[in-house]
């Protein structure tokens, strides 16, 4: 029987999605792996979100996992090259969580304007400052969006509406939404915007793209918005900017370092400012959202532990499969990505007279992965053995 094991009290939505495939030995635990008891480890699918961190040796613990879904947007937190070797596949949910993040944006940007979070706790002191100083309608600012992709382009579509002027840069030549305009240069985005949000993935080309040196180039008076990795603002730059009163505000949903629990005391330079709206990581942590997430990960978890599907996996050669053919078992064989081995893979199978109805095969630099559907009714008896036993092979299932 199928086992899954699900970390991080992911929505019980999943519960229901596995379920329709067939799939009822799902099990929703609050703990990260860190403190998850030892029966993770008999787990065919494990889902986590972003407090585990799978690493090369916490994956080799796992004798019969099939595949890993990180119930999030990020992936940082799997080491996804260890999984590929092993020929575990990972998949995410890239796209299930971007209204609720892109309405917390909104919802700064006028935060940020009305001053809501700081006459807020002025009011839970007793303190009545009724008057309109520093306080502006986001009609006519001009919102800079570093990224513009799913989120990024949901957040400029809604600024749109509000009347706001959006620009926004992009490695990559994007059409714009509405009249959002792409300019040429993050330089062209840093002095032009009064808002500036940054909706960029985690990598070596993001790592403190807002720092003292791009700062230095915004305008005076500026607000920063972050809502995706903690590693793409220099904190120390940001602190020291606030207290220039070069930068006038900002809303932190991501940090560098964040706490491993509910328990543990968040600390950073920037706690010491009113004129900053920390929340704890709550970007994709709506009901809708949680659900829209549970629903397509487990999904795709279920399509791939039963017929083999890699579609959207982001560590793994992509196949987007149909069930076997009727008659057929299916054979999938994951590979190192060396000269051969389809022939190989076929010859073994011919030493037991089977007729191959289907064969398909994607690769990367390092592996490759077919799926074939074998015409029996059984798997006869040695057809696993032998296939492990050709050179270069990672991992096998027949089903």
């Amino acid at each position: 029987m199928t086992k899954v094991i699900l970390l991080e009290n992911i929505s019980e939505a999943s519960i229901a999605t596995f379920q329709k495939f067939g799939i009822t030995d799902v099990k929703i635990l609050k703990t990260s792996i860190e403190e998850a008891p030892a029966e993770v480890f008999e787990a065919n699918i494990l889902g986590i979100r972003s407090r585990s961190k799978l690493t090369k040796e916490i994956l080799s613990k796992f004798k019969n996992l099939s595949c890993v879904g990180c119930f999030c947007i990020g992936t940082d937190q799997v080491d996804l090259q260890a999984a590929k070797i092993l020929g575990i596949p990972v998949f995410n949910a890239p796209f299930s969580n971007t209204r609720s993040v892109a309405e917390l944006v909104i919802g700064e940007i006028i935060s940020l304007y009305r001053r809501l979070h700081i006459v807020n706790v002025e009011m839970h002191k007793g303190m009545w400052s009724k008057n309109a100083a520093g306080c502006n309608e986001v009609k006519n600012k001009t919102l800079g969006i570093i990224g513009y992709g799913n989120i990024g382009a949901q957040v400029g579509i809604i600024a749109d509406a509000l009347g706001m002027n959006v620009i926004y840069h992009d490695v990559e030549n994007k059409l714009p939404f509405g009249s959002n305009r792409q300019v040429n240069s993050l330089d062209d985005l840093l002095k032009a915007a009064d808002v500036i949000t940054l909706h960029v993935p985690q990598d070596t080309s993001t790592n403190n793209i807002i720092n003292k040196g791009t700062i230095a180039k915004m305008k005076k008076g500026v607000f920063i918005i972050n809502n995706s990795r903690g590693n793409v603002v220099d904190v120390d730059a940001l602190a020291e900017a606030l207290e220039s009163k070069h930068v006038a505000g900002a809303a932190i949903d991501v940090f560098p370092s964040e706490p491993s629990s509910n328990a543990e005391e968040f600390v950073s330079p920037l706690r010491k400012f009113d004129s900053v709206l920390l929340t704890p990581h709550i970007g994709g942590s709506t009901q809708e959202a949680q659900e829209n997430i549970a629903v397509e990960v487990s999904n795709k978890l279920a399509q791939n532990h039963l017929i083999g599907s890699t579609a959207m996996a982001v560590n793994f050669p992509n196949l987007s499969l149909q069930k076997p053919r009727q008659g057929c078992i299916r054979i999938a064989h994951v590979h190192a990505n060396t000269p051969g081995m389809l022939q190989a893979i076929n010859h073994e199978i011919s030493k037991f007279a089977l007729n191959i109805q289907a064969q398909i095969l994607s690769t990367d630099t390092e592996i490759g992965y077919v799926v074939l559907d074998v015409e029996t009714k059984e798997v006869p008896v040695g057809l696993s053995e032998s296939l492990k036993a050709i050179a270069g092979t990672v991992s096998l299932r027949i089903s």
